[in-house]
């Protein structure tokens, strides 16, 4: 085996522990399944909440129709999810812990700045704040947002996310 044939071995090594997903060490807030190449858990891919924290954090300042006024929202962009499971479809199924779900495009995420906020106003999102996470729209910065279309895409209590 030539140098070259073994730097080729130890840097297809090191792609896939770069694209390898730790397994959660906490209680699972956030399943992603469906057309995902990176996976941690047989065929999809789970979060705990220190896994969503480790993603780079954003925030949003905004109001929607399920709070009065505006508030802090934190977490971690949809579009870095996406990418952290190498995701390749053009569409979500967005579903959340009381049966609702709803459809999404993956355009939604990486032109909108949608997050998956953990904190509002500082604080956890717990599950009778519409937590542990909540996908958030920038309503307030882009105003053509405020519509029923998206409105109905804006999950809370969101448990699972499947890739189309």
């Amino acid at each position: 085996m030539g140098w070259r044939t073994i730097a080729l071995v130890m840097l297809w090594g090191m792609v896939g522990q770069a694209l390898a997903l730790d397994a959660p060490g906490g209680r699972v807030i956030l399943e992603v399944g469906g057309r995902i190449s990176v996976t941690n858990v047989s065929d999809e891919a789970h979060f705990d909440r220190a896994m969503l924290e480790a993603l780079p954090q954003h925030v949003v300042v905004t109001g929607n129709p399920w709070i009065d006024g505006q508030s802090r929202f934190e977490g971690p962009l949809l579009s870095d999810v996406l990418a952290a499971v190498e995701a390749e479809g053009d569409e979500l199924r967005v579903a959340a812990i009381k049966d609702y779900e709803t459809l999404m495009p993956v355009s939604d995420a990486h032109e909108h700045g949608v997050i998956l906020a953990m904190r509002r106003d500082g604080e956890r999102m717990r599950i009778r704040d519409k937590g542990p996470l909540f996908v958030v729209y920038p309503f307030d910065d882009q105003p053509e947002l405020k519509t029923n279309i998206y409105f109905s895409r804006s999950v809370w209590q969101v448990a699972r996310i499947d890739v189309n």
